[in-house]
């Protein structure tokens, strides 16, 4: 055999080698993701089949909780041994192998790890400078020391009107000084109410007319009730006259929370409110006959439009456009469709983006992807024929707040994409859009920076937010300025 043959078989022979070396490397690979999906496959059918009753059916929902009894991998093997008679949960250490509850232990810790990639607190700002990695951009502050920024409304001259959730409007001057507003309602500044969201006529400039959404109040003997009401009123200089409210949404409530709120005129010259469930979702969102967790349609001058879905219905209130809603804090127009899209706190899991159509069941509390606060399912179905599905949910819960679809220039790789703030998470959400759908992929933004309550595309074009005071990040309203990666 020459030289030449033995270098050829000795190179086969390592060919071979590396192949086979490969080849069981692979096989060996293959049989491991069996495994797991096999393991988790066991562990989905079981959460599915038995926890859910209990748990609701996501686990990504029922591990968003503090763990009373631990959250270990012991610490949870323990509880599904042994249960907890007293709060109604068995024990399955005579139902399942311990290979079995070894195996849910860790399909629920996969559960929590998934869960911990939103928790952000530990995210240090060290500059105004945010890099996304599909874009970098500036946070110019505009206006500082608004503890709770809720609206804003940009002024035809430059100008900007910015609500305070204590009962304070402002208006931001060119050289970016803020000026005290009189006039403005008397509001219930406790819990989630107090002035709320703001809006222009789509005339304003000739008009000057505004529209404020606040937590009205209603004294009685022994309390003082409060809900969603619409003020309008005519803007000269620095007051408001002409005060009207045109929009009271009934009954009054005792509560302190869910009041929607959000104000938004859609293409047809309407005004869309939102308004809230107020907490009782038994009663509300579901029933025609009164106005709490709606999205309601008026005139300007606060009249009802005849082509309103439940006008001529007896006993249903004629604002009403859409129903089934819990908790509506951002709404917008899609600039591509002329759609209004809102955004809406679910319960614990399950908040969701949602077009709002003609006379259309959006489902709470009938079907929802979230479950109870305290750990209970509040309906077991997700869908029913005659009631809407989600353009996107959230598990765990973001606590939504404020939408905007990015339009112009400014932002090229984000053009036509949604954004949404988070109270919860402290950040800025885009969520891709394609072909005026949801495509599922989304992108954080302005990691930690404080509980974004609204964001706004402003009349240059630009990205505007309203940021809650917090240790991080001074309360107030900050631009977002592209810099070139």
């Amino acid at each position: 055999m020459n030289k030449t043959h033995y270098s050829l078989i000795s190179l086969l022979f390592i060919l071979f080698s590396l192949s086979s070396c490969h080849t069981q490397k692979k096989d060996r690979q293959q049989t491991q993701d069996e495994q797991t999906q096999k393991k988790y496959s066991f562990a989905k059918a079981t959460f599915s089949n038995i926890c859910s009753g209990c748990h609701g059916e996501k686990v990504e929902t029922f591990v968003d909780r503090k763990w009373k009894y631990g959250n270990t991998k012991d610490s949870l093997m323990a509880s599904i041994s042994n249960g907890y008679a007293d709060l109604g949960m068995p024990g399955f250490k005579a139902t399942f192998s311990e290979e079995n509850i070894r195996e849910l232990a860790d399909f629920i810790l996969q559960g929590i790890e998934n869960n911990n990639k939103f928790d952000l607190k530990d995210v240090e700002i060290k500059s105004n400078i945010f890099d996304s990695g599909s874009q970098k951009v500036r946070l110019d502050t505009i206006a500082k020391d608004i503890k709770i920024p809720w609206g804003m409304a940009f002024l035809p001259n430059g100008e900007m009107l910015i609500t305070e959730r204590s009962g304070k409007l402002y208006k931001l001057t060119s050289n970016q000084k803020l000026q005290s507003i009189d006039g403005v309602p008397e509001v219930v500044a406790e819990g989630q109410g107090g002035l709320l969201d703001i809006a222009l006529h789509s005339n304003f400039k000739d008009n000057h007319i505004i529209y404020l959404s606040y937590a009205m109040p209603k004294k009685t003997d022994n309390n003082t009730l409060a809900t969603t009401a619409v003020m309008k009123a005519e803007l000269v200089g620095n007051g408001l006259t002409n005060q009207d409210n045109i929009f009271v949404a009934l009954p009054f409530s005792k509560r302190r929370h869910h009041y929607g709120s959000r104000l938004q005129f859609g293409n047809d010259g309407k005004l869309y409110i939102s308004v809230g469930d107020r907490g009782n979702e038994k009663e509300n969102p579901q029933s025609l006959n009164n106005f709490l967790g709606k999205i309601h349609r008026i005139n300007d001058d606060g009249s009802i439009p005849q082509d309103n879905p439940f006008v001529n219905q007896q006993g249903a209130i004629p604002s009403i456009y859409s129903y089934g809603h819990r908790n509506p804090q951002g709404m917008t127009l899609n600039p591509s469709t002329g759609e209004i899209w809102v955004n809406e706190h679910g319960p614990r899991g399950g908040d969701e983006i949602n077009i709002i159509r003609k006379g259309k069941n959006y489902g709470w509390p009938v079907i929802t992807y979230g479950i109870n606060y305290n750990g209970k399912p509040i309906s077991n179905i997700t869908k029913k024929e005659g009631m809407e599905q989600p353009e996107i949910y959230w598990t765990p819960s973001i606590a939504p707040s404020g939408i905007a679809f990015v339009s112009g220039d400014n932002y090229k790789k984000w053009e036509g994409d949604v954004l949404t703030g988070s109270l919860r998470f402290r950040y800025l959400n885009r969520t891709k859009i394609l072909n005026n759908k949801i495509t599922g992929e989304e992108e954080i933004l302005l990691k930690n920076i404080g509980r974004l309550r609204n964001v706004k595309i402003g009349n240059d074009g630009f990205i505007y937010i309203a940021v809650e005071a917090s240790k991080n990040w001074t309360g107030g309203i900050f631009k977002l300025v592209p810099i070139d990666n």
